[in-house]
């Protein structure tokens, strides 16, 4: 399915085309050819054909999207270029056919002022004062003005909202700006900067292949009845005490499935540690809700449980924790943050420590990292010196370098890209894009468990 406007529409039908044909980066056109792999084209990447026509269109009018775009309340602007969208998806319940997955094609300007920080050159209509949004955030009325307060409930990031409110419908949905659609590897004065094409078509190949139902890749070291469950935190935008915030769990199998459960708000957050934590019965129903929810979609039993979490875990989230996971089942509670300010590694020669190189410090915790020169493609992908991931295992018992195998293996499973690795494990790294959507939009009526509708 597609949805976009018409020149958005046609860009996307070139791109189809090109899809299926292959793609070698040429030196003279972009810098360290050898960094980006050659695209052989959809079928011979992912054993699948590419169908170069929409099963459906919808077409959304120019004029009226980059008129709402303008609009100078930010949360009027995301709901009406959302619900534009919207309509596509509601259209498209009509059909027979089943739909996989949702192509959304969004102008530049678009994308540009639709976001929380965005300032739109030229607004249309009455601005609106901070004041007045945390107003109508708390649901006062204004009779003189009336609005919708809903809309002040939701996202000011037309992205985050749409991620949101489209799983009513059944296909996940892909964005994508128009100036991603460009057919060149050049990147010309004026236009926005993107990576070469051969980049764009791997991401966009295997984002859409997997939104499908498709199955990339898994790890060949992985283990079964073995799980990986990340904690993401976010605070509350319509409580204002500084400490409620809500709790988001996101579940990750040996073949890469992922399951997403939402927890409830409660004071989590310590400004004074500047850490999350939840209390014991918080902490009891945020894990029996994802593996709940795991063992509804047909999940296998469990041996291991592996808990990751940024701001580590206390007694009382460990009591709680505890209580939830299965009694035949194993629990590990490990940390993982990137230690920006501390540890590094050098070594000689102009290139930089090798990624998946591992250091331990004692039996329990160690410095792992996901950034690094990568000898399969001869070079650095980085631009700084590479940050190392710092490993604690607080709870349980495992063995310290197969936790850090596992956490590096982690690093390949970005299902919206293609890379070699990122330079955090996908229970991490994908932590705050699920808490955004989530946690920023708390009266969406349906919520998808499956990973796929979030990315």
């Amino acid at each position: 399915m597609l949805l976009g406007t018409e020149s958005g529409i046609e860009l996307f039908n070139q791109w189809s085309r090109a899809m299926n044909e292959p793609w070698i980066e040429s030196p003279a056109e972009v810098k360290n050819a050898d960094l980006w792999r050659p695209y052989p084209g959809f079928e011979a990447a992912f054993g699948s054909s590419w169908n170069q026509k929409a099963a459906f269109t919808h077409r959304i009018n120019t004029a009226r999207l980059l008129s709402a775009s303008r609009d100078a309340d930010p949360y009027q602007r995301a709901a009406t270029v959302v619900q534009l969208y919207l309509e596509g998806l509601e259209k498209s319940q009509k059909l027979e056919e089943n739909l996989h997955v949702a192509i959304c094609i969004v102008p530049d300007d678009v994308y540009a002022n639709c976001r929380p920080e965005s300032i739109v050159a030229e607004p249309e209509g009455v601005s609106v004062t901070r004041g007045v949004i945390r107003e109508r955030k708390h649901g006062q009325q204004n009779f003189l003005e009336p609005y919708d307060h809903h809309l002040y409930r939701r996202s000011p990031d037309f992205r985050r909202q749409l991620k949101a409110l489209a799983m009513e419908y059944e296909p996940p949905v892909q964005i994508i700006r128009e100036s991603t659609l460009r057919l060149s590897s050049k990147n010309n004065f004026g236009e926005r900067g993107v990576s070469p094409l051969s980049d764009r078509m791997w991401n966009l190949g295997t984002g859409l292949y997997y939104k499908a139902g498709g199955k990339p890749w898994r790890l060949a070291s992985a283990r079964d009845g073995v799980c990986y469950i990340g904690l993401a935190f976010r605070l509350s935008d319509r409580q204002f005490d500084g400490r409620t915030a809500c709790c988001a769990a996101q579940m990750f199998l040996n073949d890469g499935d992922g399951v997403v459960f939402l927890g409830e708000y409660g004071p989590w957050y310590s400004p004074e540690k500047n850490e999350f934590h939840l209390d014991e019965e918080a902490a009891q129903g945020v894990l029996k809700g994802v593996l709940d929810t795991y063992r509804d979609l047909g999940g296998k039993r469990l041996t291991e449980v592996f808990l990751h979490s940024r701001s580590g875990l206390g007694p009382d989230e460990l009591r709680g924790f505890q209580k939830a996971c299965p009694s035949d089942a194993k629990l590990v509670g490990v940390r993982i943050r990137n230690e920006r300010l501390g540890f590094r590694l050098f070594r000689p020669g102009t290139r930089p420590v090798i990624r998946g190189i591992f250091s331990a410090v004692t039996e329990r915790a160690g410095y792992l990292w996901g950034t690094g020169f990568k000898p399969r493609l001869g070079t650095y992908d980085g631009w700084e010196v590479p940050v190392p991931m710092r490993i604690d295992v607080q709870y349980g018992t495992a063995d310290l370098e197969t936790v850090a195998t596992d956490i590096l293996g982690l690093t390949k499973l970005n299902y919206n890209a293609c890379r070699m690795g990122d330079a955090s494990p996908v229970t991490i790294g994908f932590s705050d894009a699920v808490g955004e959507i989530l946690i920023s939009n708390p009266d969406v009526k349906k919520r998808r468990p499956q990973f796929k509708y979030y990315i």
